[in-house]
């Protein structure tokens, strides 16, 4: 153990910001990297509890206790390789992952956890690559595998069978890598170039990248027929919709259409005049009041949005603990991020700045617009106050009230993988929600066929894909060693 009074003397750090007026001007990062030796005193403020409850709540089953205490020593170098047993991506967890880790740890139950997202973080920036140091590989097997997706699962379980020995192929329909992590991110919590060194790591494992080249239909069976296992890890990429009265009007759009833009904007890409989603001089609508919906305020907020308001269906969350959401449980409290500290930060500062509001209980009733259809565009949003009743949204009146927007963007989450690639084209059975149906392997209704992430789980944290990448690598390997065995044994 560290210091065995580390969590009585040592306050926790909350990870340094930059100026908020500043980091809008850019694309940049908006954390500020502490220095070295208060990373350390932070790793020291873990207890080593005799029950590490940190480990059960990563999907991953980070060795966290370990990496804190061998690196408040000052042992990087190990913390770091202890860090990387468990977690292929650490650069990306820690930065975008929501650190259920923390939500559990002991030290939690008096609302100051150890800074496990921090420290993970800074682990993951120690001066000279370590992290990204290619890492051995096993003698080659002579067996092929194709990955279909190179987001956090796909990519897990791509590196995860080439340091296997095995011959690893990943397919992408995209220009770049990294799926959503690549365009569904911004810039300002994930730079890109930390995708790059992963996959030129990769690559140096002996991964081979097939970016642009979709699957489907059409070569689907051709890439059946030439890999010895093919991994299905498309993500559950169908957003929700709202099927309401307007919903044609031009100006409603899919969060993840402009996050995707953006990024490509941000990459360099240039973007047809005509296919421009601009937040610049707008009024914004976000409606959903997760992370995605976060992005796209402070996306829009970069841009120079006249105005951005956030609505959520849900009631508003308490500022603390409720007494029927106890530890270690996550707590439902809440959340406010960089986003709509920027707004708030905007407000304050100058009166021409764009007004950033949230709003919680309230249901879209329809869109209002000016011409027709998608040649028209949304000027209003309908709405009405809600209460939950059976857990579900009750309208509290009949009457409804009005904010004016120009743009309208919907992130309500995502429904499942898209059916019109590989799901389909493989004939892959689903559940009720659509989700791929597999085994604990991730073996699914198709002779060596394979799926994982979000394709079969559905929706959910980035830990959970990478964990499920590892996890579905392993039922792979497995198959290909046997079917080897028995091929032998037969011949």
């Amino acid at each position: 153990m560290g210091n065995p009074r580390g969590f009585l003397e040592t306050k926790r750090l909350k990870e340094g910001e930059r100026d908020a007026l500043q980091r809008l001007a850019d694309a940049r990062e908006f954390v500020v990297e502490p220095p070295p030796q208060a990373v350390r005193e932070q790793a020291g403020r873990c207890m080593d509890c005799g029950i590490p409850f940190c480990h059960s709540a990563c999907p991953l089953g980070n060795l966290i206790p370990e990496w804190n205490d061998l690196l408040h020593h000052g042992q990087e170098d190990r913390a770091v390789a202890r860090l990387l047993d468990t977690n292929n991506f650490p650069e990306v967890t820690g930065r975008i992952c929501p650190a259920p880790c923390e939500a559990s740890c002991v030290l939690n139950i008096e609302e100051t956890p150890v800074a496990i997202k921090l420290v993970e973080r800074s682990l993951s920036n120690l001066p000279g690559d370590e992290i990204f140091a290619p890492r051995p590989v096993l003698p080659a097997t002579g067996r092929t595998v194709a990955v279909i997706g190179s987001g956090p699962a796909g990519m897990a379980a791509a590196q995860q069978l080439a340091r296997l020995g095995h011959a690893v192929t990943l397919f992408e329909k995209d220009d770049r890598l990294g799926g959503l992590l690549r365009y569904g991110i911004p810039d300002f919590k994930l730079e890109k170039e930390l995708l790059d060194k992963r996959f030129e790591q990769m690559r140096l494992e002996g991964v081979t990248f097939r970016p642009g080249v979709g699957v489907d239909h059409t070569n689907a069976e051709e890439i059946a027929r030439t890999f010895d296992a093919v991994i299905v890890a498309v993500g559950a990429r169908i957003p929700r919709d709202a099927d309401l009265p307007g919903r044609g009007f031009g100006g409603v759009h899919f969060a993840m259409d402009f996050l995707t833009q953006h990024n490509k904007r941000v990459a360099g890409d240039r973007i047809p005049e005509a296919e421009v989603i601009s937040a610049a001089g707008k009024r914004v609508i976000v409606l959903g009041g997760g992370d995605t919906g976060s992005d796209c305020v402070g996306t829009s907020l970069r841009q120079g949005a006249r105005e951005v308001i956030q609505l959520e269906l849900m009631p508003k969350p308490p500022l603390q603990r409720a007494p029927h959401n106890p530890w270690p449980e996550w707590p439902l409290v809440l959340r406010t991020s960089s986003s709509h500290s920027e707004g708030e930060t905007l407000r304050q500062e100058e009166e021409d700045k764009p007004r950033l509001g949230r709003d919680w209980a309230v249901s879209t009733v329809r869109f209002h617009g000016e011409g027709e259809g998608a040649d028209g565009r949304v000027t209003s949003l309908e709405a009405v106050r809600v209460k939950l009743e059976g857990g579900r949204p009750v309208p509290l009146g009949e009457e409804s009230f009005h904010l004016p927007c120009d743009l309208v963007f919907l992130a309500m989450g995502f429904t499942g993988p898209e059916h019109d690639g590989p799901v389909g084209a493989y004939g892959l059975a689903k559940d009720a929600r659509g989700n791929i149906v597999t085994d604990a392997a991730g073996c699914t209704s198709v002779e060596k066929i394979f799926a994982t992430g979000d394709a079969s789980r559905g929706q959910s944290l980035v830990v959970w894909a990478i964990a499920d990448g590892r996890r579905v690598a392993a039922g792979v390997d497995r198959y290909l060693r046997e079917g080897a065995a028995a091929q032998a044994k037969a011949g």
